[in-house]
């Protein structure tokens, strides 16, 4: 299934969203800081990250726009969980670049199935532009020559 860079200071919470991924078939990856997931994003590229908002040195918002700011991470599925509910934060969130948000407390069958729903998403969207980039470059239309 997918790698998920799993970002939370909380030990609880990294330990009962692990548990709940794995059992879907995911391999988990964690941070408890914001530099760590950095270096942990560049370096393996997850299919997904869970980000949670308020980290001890660096903050979600920061990790999100950084991250998008590169070509490697770009275009990495972002969901954001933080206890923070506000409407300001939540639009701070959206406008950093996260692709959803998730206040906590929240229910693990309730995160797996947003899991489960952005990577089909994110799936279906590199299969396109695939498919795309095959078809522009001429491959499986014959070079464009005509077969006598």
């Amino acid at each position: 299934m997918a790698k998920i860079l799993l970002v939370d200071d909380e030990e609880d919470m990294v330990e009962l969203l692990a548990f709940n991924l794995q059992e879907q078939g995911h391999s988990i990856i964690t941070a408890g800081a914001g530099l760590e997931a950095l270096d942990k994003a560049r370096a393996l590229v997850p299919d997904l990250i869970l980000l949670d908002l308020m980290l001890p040195d660096l903050d979600g918002i920061s990790i999100c726009e950084l991250l998008r700011r590169q070509p490697a991470t770009r275009g990495i599925p972002i969901i954001m969980i933080t206890a923070l509910g506000g409407e300001i934060a939540r639009l701070a969130a959206f406008d950093s670049g996260v692709n959803d948000y998730m206040r906590k407390p929240f229910s693990p069958r309730e995160l797996v199935k947003q899991v489960g729903d952005l990577l089909r998403g994110y799936e279906s969207k590199i299969q396109s532009k695939e498919t795309e980039q095959h078809k522009s470059s001429g491959k499986g239309s014959g070079g464009g020559q005509r077969q006598p």
